[in-house]
């Protein structure tokens, strides 16, 4: 989808990309597709969160990641739109799994271009940590002791909050 840009005038465009998906990704794949546009962007920030074989107190062997189709994509675009809005972008893309996934498998997948690093930085951040509390997605980790549901971190919430604050002032 392409979202108009503001911040760069009327016919500038942030070309974005929201995917959910059982399959595995290929960062790096993902990375050069990406890049071969010519846009004038000045960066590109990429990042990739993957499943720990730790949380908390135990051993982690495996993650279930649920979700509803269609009101995930529409959840997770809405995100992407923020972050449209909030920074120059010239494009975006993110990928999130769903399904059961071992340690040292990739959950998810953000790219951010812009013109400038601070902007891709900041847009790569925010959309994280929006996407760790906004996205609906549930956790279920197995374990030793028998699965049990991830719940929300304090930590993750604060996150999140930060960037309402700066918007805010």
């Amino acid at each position: 989808m392409d979202i108009p840009d503001p911040q760069r005038g009327p016919l500038a465009r942030t070309v974005t990309e929201v995917r959910v998906q059982e399959a595995p990704f290929d960062a790096a794949a993902e990375y050069a597709d990406f890049s071969r546009r010519k846009d004038g962007r000045g960066a590109v920030v990429m990042f990739t969160g993957c499943v720990r074989d730790y949380s908390e107190d135990a051993h982690v062997s495996a993650m279930t990641l649920e979700h509803y189709p269609g009101m995930t994509e529409k959840a997770m675009a809405a995100i992407v739109e923020e972050a449209c809005r909030r920074w120059p972008l010239k494009a975006v893309r993110v990928i999130h799994r769903h399904g059961r996934l071992e340690p040292g498998e990739d959950i998810v997948l953000v790219l951010v271009a812009s013109d400038h690093r601070a902007d891709a930085f900041a847009a790569c951040q925010f959309l994280m940590d929006w996407l760790k509390t906004r996205a609906p997605f549930w956790k279920l980790e197995e374990t030793p002791k028998g699965p049990r549901w991830v719940e929300a971190k304090a930590a993750d919430d604060a996150a999140a909050a930060r960037w309402e604050r700066e918007e805010a002032s």
